[in-house]
This record gives C-alpha cells, structure tokens and sequence, in this order.
C-alpha cells in the first residue's frame, strides 16, 4: 500500500512539473505574441488596446496547441513518429494562400539542399527497407 502511495506523490511531483513547464511556455509564448502585436500596431501608426492583445496571444496559444495535436495525427497516421513539412502543408489546407506559401516555401528548401544530399537521403531509405526485411537467426 505505501508502494502506491508513494507512486502517486512521484507522478503527482512529475505533473506538477509538466504544469510548471507548460505555463512558462504559455507565458513566453503570450510576451511574444504581445511584443509581435505591438511591433505591428506601431509600424502601422495604430493603437491597441491590452484586452485585445491578450485575447489574441490566447487565441493564438490554443490554436498553436491545437495544430501541434493535428501534426502529431498526421505523421502518426503515415506511420512516422516525425511531423515532417507535408504535415504542416497538410494542415493549411482550409488555407489556401496559406497552403501555397508553405509550398512555396518547402520547394525553396529543396533548390537550396545540396544535390548530393537528396540522393544519399533517398539511398538510405531503400538501405534502411533491405534492413528492414532481414530477418538474423542466432546460433543456438
């Protein structure tokens, strides 16, 4: 009995942290969106009021919160324990201007990747199939 009773306090300390964490990044990512929002108001010579730039930094939070959960299904629905840039492309989709700057962007990433890279990536994928498909019996 005082086994579970200790288990509980370790996972109840470890969510604890897990809080602690995620409110320091709630906080740092809200200075950002209020600093960010700021910068734009004044570069336009436009005033905003503090209760909207803290609903915005919230809204902002949730929906960051939100995509990172639909990333998360996307790559683990293509069987990758990595979100990768399609994911992201993916996630626009309602978006479409969205859609075509990441595109954009994605197809600028892989002018800039040396030639060489890209084949060996693509070596290693059959490298790591072949891998994959043998099977090693061990001397008994």
């Amino acid at each position: 009995m005082e086994i579970d009773e200790d288990r509980s306090d370790v996972e109840k300390e470890e969510e604890e942290e897990d809080d602690s964490i995620s409110d320091l990044l709630r906080d740092r990512f809200r200075l950002s969106a209020i600093s960010i929002a700021e910068a734009e108001a004044k570069r336009n010579g436009m005033e905003i009021s503090e209760p909207i730039v803290a609903c915005i930094s919230d809204l902002a939070f949730k929906y960051t919160g939100q995509l990172a959960k639909d990333l998360e299904l996307f790559a683990h629905h293509a069987g990758r324990k990595s979100v990768n840039m399609e994911d992201v492309i993916v996630s626009a989709h309602r978006n479409e201007h969205l859609a075509a700057s990441l595109r954009s962007f994605r197809n600028e990433l892989k002018a800039k990747e040396p030639q060489s890279e890209r084949k060996r990536k693509k070596g290693s994928r059959k490298d790591d199939k072949a891998t994959a498909s043998v099977v090693h019996i061990p001397d008994l």
